[in-house]
Protein backbone atom coordinates (compact mmCIF):
# COMPACT_ATOMS: atom_id res chain seq x y z
CA UNK A 1 0.00 0.00 0.00
CA UNK A 2 1.14 3.35 -0.76
CA UNK A 3 1.38 5.39 2.22
CA UNK A 4 2.99 8.61 0.14
CA UNK A 5 0.22 10.86 -1.24
CA UNK A 6 2.75 12.01 -4.10
CA UNK A 7 0.13 10.92 -7.15
CA UNK A 8 -2.09 13.06 -5.78
CA UNK A 9 -0.22 16.51 -4.87
CA UNK A 10 1.60 16.07 -8.47
CA UNK A 11 -1.47 15.54 -9.93
CA UNK A 12 -4.02 18.12 -7.92
CA UNK A 13 -0.07 20.58 -8.65
CA UNK A 14 -0.62 19.97 -12.26
CA UNK A 15 -4.29 20.89 -11.79
CA UNK A 16 -3.95 24.24 -10.32
CA UNK A 17 -1.41 25.06 -12.41
CA UNK A 18 -3.37 24.59 -15.66
CA UNK A 19 -6.32 25.95 -14.26
CA UNK A 20 -4.19 29.33 -12.58
CA UNK A 21 -1.44 29.04 -15.03
CA UNK A 22 1.52 31.47 -14.24
CA UNK A 23 3.24 34.41 -16.51
CA UNK A 24 6.03 35.35 -17.12
CA UNK A 25 8.26 32.92 -18.76
CA UNK A 26 10.65 29.40 -17.46
CA UNK A 27 11.16 31.10 -14.03
CA UNK A 28 8.07 32.10 -13.13
CA UNK A 29 6.46 28.95 -13.85
CA UNK A 30 8.86 27.32 -11.39
CA UNK A 31 8.20 29.64 -9.09
CA UNK A 32 4.36 29.18 -9.55
CA UNK A 33 4.84 25.38 -9.14
CA UNK A 34 6.92 25.38 -5.73
CA UNK A 35 4.13 27.57 -4.68
CA UNK A 36 1.43 25.32 -5.72
CA UNK A 37 3.13 22.13 -4.82
CA UNK A 38 4.02 23.24 -1.17
CA UNK A 39 -0.21 24.56 -0.82
CA UNK A 40 -1.04 21.13 -2.15
CA UNK A 41 1.21 19.26 -0.07
CA UNK A 42 0.34 21.09 2.70
CA UNK A 43 -3.21 20.35 2.25
CA UNK A 44 -2.91 17.20 1.67
CA UNK A 45 -1.10 16.21 4.72
CA UNK A 46 -4.44 17.52 6.65
CA UNK A 47 -6.72 15.87 4.36
CA UNK A 48 -4.91 12.53 4.96
CA UNK A 49 -2.76 13.01 7.98
CA UNK A 50 -1.89 9.70 8.42
CA UNK A 51 -0.30 6.85 6.65
CA UNK A 52 -3.30 5.25 7.07
CA UNK A 53 -5.21 7.94 5.14
CA UNK A 54 -2.55 8.33 2.57
CA UNK A 55 -2.90 4.41 2.07
CA UNK A 56 -6.98 4.61 2.01
CA UNK A 57 -6.72 7.38 -1.27
CA UNK A 58 -3.76 5.40 -2.79
CA UNK A 59 -6.38 2.34 -3.26
CA UNK A 60 -9.74 4.18 -3.34
CA UNK A 61 -8.65 6.83 -5.56
CA UNK A 62 -9.35 10.88 -4.63
CA UNK A 63 -12.35 11.74 -6.85
CA UNK A 64 -10.52 13.01 -10.00
CA UNK A 65 -11.08 16.48 -11.61
CA UNK A 66 -14.24 16.89 -13.57
CA UNK A 67 -16.18 19.25 -10.50
CA UNK A 68 -13.10 21.24 -10.83
CA UNK A 69 -13.33 21.56 -14.20
CA UNK A 70 -16.56 22.29 -14.37
CA UNK A 71 -16.36 24.75 -12.30
CA UNK A 72 -13.66 27.26 -13.60
CA UNK A 73 -15.39 26.26 -16.82
CA UNK A 74 -12.72 24.04 -18.39
CA UNK A 75 -14.67 21.17 -19.13
CA UNK A 76 -15.62 22.53 -22.64
CA UNK A 77 -12.91 20.71 -24.04
CA UNK A 78 -13.18 16.84 -23.03
CA UNK A 79 -9.02 15.63 -22.34
CA UNK A 80 -7.83 12.49 -24.21
CA UNK A 81 -4.99 10.41 -23.81
CA UNK A 82 -2.55 10.91 -21.00
CA UNK A 83 -4.58 13.77 -19.97
CA UNK A 84 -7.16 12.06 -18.53
CA UNK A 85 -4.67 9.80 -16.23
CA UNK A 86 -3.56 12.50 -14.41
CA UNK A 87 -6.68 14.24 -13.89
CA UNK A 88 -8.09 10.91 -11.70
CA UNK A 89 -5.78 11.93 -9.15
CA UNK A 90 -6.48 15.10 -8.75
CA UNK A 91 -8.53 15.74 -5.15
CA UNK A 92 -11.15 18.12 -5.53
CA UNK A 93 -10.88 18.60 -1.06
CA UNK A 94 -6.59 19.41 -1.81
CA UNK A 95 -7.12 21.43 -4.54
CA UNK A 96 -9.94 23.84 -2.22
CA UNK A 97 -7.48 23.90 0.65
CA UNK A 98 -4.42 24.86 -1.73
CA UNK A 99 -6.20 27.50 -2.92
CA UNK A 100 -7.73 28.72 0.59
CA UNK A 101 -3.89 28.87 1.40
CA UNK A 102 -2.82 30.78 -1.52
CA UNK A 103 -4.61 33.40 -0.87
CA UNK A 104 -4.46 33.88 3.01
CA UNK A 105 -1.51 33.92 4.79
CA UNK A 106 -3.07 33.36 7.96
CA UNK A 107 -4.71 30.43 6.98
CA UNK A 108 -1.26 29.27 5.26
CA UNK A 109 0.34 29.92 8.58
CA UNK A 110 -2.16 27.86 10.51
CA UNK A 111 -2.33 24.82 8.39
CA UNK A 112 1.40 24.94 8.37
CA UNK A 113 1.82 24.65 12.27
CA UNK A 114 -1.03 22.11 12.05
CA UNK A 115 1.10 19.76 9.98
CA UNK A 116 4.18 20.58 11.37
CA UNK A 117 4.04 18.26 14.07
CA UNK A 118 2.29 15.05 12.01
CA UNK A 119 3.28 11.75 10.69
CA UNK A 120 4.35 13.20 7.35
CA UNK A 121 6.48 16.06 8.43
CA UNK A 122 7.80 13.38 10.68
CA UNK A 123 8.94 11.20 7.40
CA UNK A 124 9.56 14.47 4.96
CA UNK A 125 10.58 17.59 7.26
CA UNK A 126 9.66 20.55 4.58
CA UNK A 127 10.12 24.15 5.04
CA UNK A 128 6.67 25.72 3.53
CA UNK A 129 8.28 29.57 3.01
CA UNK A 130 7.29 30.23 -0.34
CA UNK A 131 4.14 29.69 1.01
CA UNK A 132 4.09 31.54 4.04
CA UNK A 133 6.56 33.96 3.12
CA UNK A 134 6.50 34.81 -0.78
CA UNK A 135 8.70 37.42 -2.09
CA UNK A 136 7.54 39.72 -4.36
CA UNK A 137 8.87 37.67 -6.92
CA UNK A 138 7.06 34.93 -6.09
CA UNK A 139 4.00 36.82 -5.65
CA UNK A 140 4.12 37.91 -9.10
CA UNK A 141 4.77 34.56 -10.73
CA UNK A 142 1.69 33.54 -9.04
CA UNK A 143 -0.44 36.11 -9.71
CA UNK A 144 -3.45 34.30 -10.85
CA UNK A 145 -2.86 31.39 -7.98
CA UNK A 146 -2.56 33.85 -5.48
CA UNK A 147 -5.70 35.88 -6.50
CA UNK A 148 -8.66 35.42 -3.50
CA UNK A 149 -11.47 36.56 -6.43
CA UNK A 150 -10.36 34.41 -9.29
CA UNK A 151 -9.65 31.33 -7.24
CA UNK A 152 -13.13 31.62 -5.23
CA UNK A 153 -14.75 29.33 -6.76
CA UNK A 154 -12.98 26.26 -6.27
CA UNK A 155 -11.58 28.37 -2.47
CA UNK A 156 -15.05 28.30 -1.70
CA UNK A 157 -15.90 24.39 -2.15
CA UNK A 158 -14.35 23.48 1.37
CA UNK A 159 -13.40 26.18 2.28
CA UNK A 160 -15.63 25.28 5.93
CA UNK A 161 -14.24 21.90 5.86
CA UNK A 162 -10.47 23.54 6.06
CA UNK A 163 -11.51 25.62 8.88
CA UNK A 164 -12.84 23.50 10.83
CA UNK A 165 -9.85 21.21 10.63
CA UNK A 166 -7.68 24.00 11.55
CA UNK A 167 -9.75 25.14 14.46
CA UNK A 168 -12.34 22.46 15.38
CA UNK A 169 -13.76 23.75 18.70
CA UNK A 170 -14.21 27.61 16.91
CA UNK A 171 -15.51 28.42 20.69
CA UNK A 172 -13.36 26.67 22.87
CA UNK A 173 -14.08 24.05 25.70
CA UNK A 174 -15.83 25.32 28.86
Amino acid sequence: MCADLSPVIAATTQWLLRAYPPAGGPLAEVLAEVQARQAVTVAAWLRYPTAMDAGLVAMAGPGGSARLDWVVGADTVLPEGEDVAWRTWVDETVASWAACLLTSGTLAEQAVAAVSHGEHAAAAPTAFRRLTLPAERDRQAATLLRHPDLTAPVADLHRDQLLTRLDPDPVGSA
